[in-house]
């Protein structure tokens, strides 16, 4: 099975997809997950079985997603249904980079003097926008931060 690639099966109803895709292929892929973790860890999960097959090589660890509908909410995504989008937000919250959308350099963070220095210098009647986040729930004026 090809890596980073999208794996389609096709046949007649019946003719075997479901069990090759969830029975053999996604049953070796989390045996083999499942046996690359502790063992106190793996107490707690049980054996798997292994498929009835006689070679798989190259499996990654394996999610799969039950062809009945799981969730009756329409904004249910593989994610949330997975239950990974917690972790995948919190890896690219604490990992990841940000980057312009426009130009795709990273964004850094800057200081105010930074920033007023590349304001500076861009050429007269350049349009600027200054985005900020909405301060809510706390006490206290704001508006002499805006008019520094």
């Amino acid at each position: 099975i090809p890596r980073d690639k999208l794996v389609v099966f096709t046949g007649l109803s019946g003719s075997g997809k479901s069990s090759l895709a969830f029975d053999t292929i996604y049953a070796e892929g989390q045996r083999r997950y499942v046996e690359s973790l502790s063992a106190y860890a793996r107490q707690f999960l049980g054996q798997m079985e292994k498929p009835d097959v006689d070679i798989i090589e190259g499996l990654s660890p394996a999610i799969s997603i039950d062809q009945k509908g799981t969730s009756k909410n329409p904004r249910s995504t593989v994610g949330t249904v997975t239950e990974v989008y917690d972790y995948l937000r919190l890896l690219y919250a604490r990992v990841g980079h940000p980057h312009c959308p426009v130009c795709g350099r990273e964004v850094r963070r800057q200081t105010v003097e930074q920033m007023a220095d590349h304001v500076e210098k861009l050429p007269k009647g350049t349009r600027v926008m200054v985005l900020g986040p909405v301060v809510k729930g706390r006490k206290g004026e704001y508006r002499s931060l805006i008019d520094d």
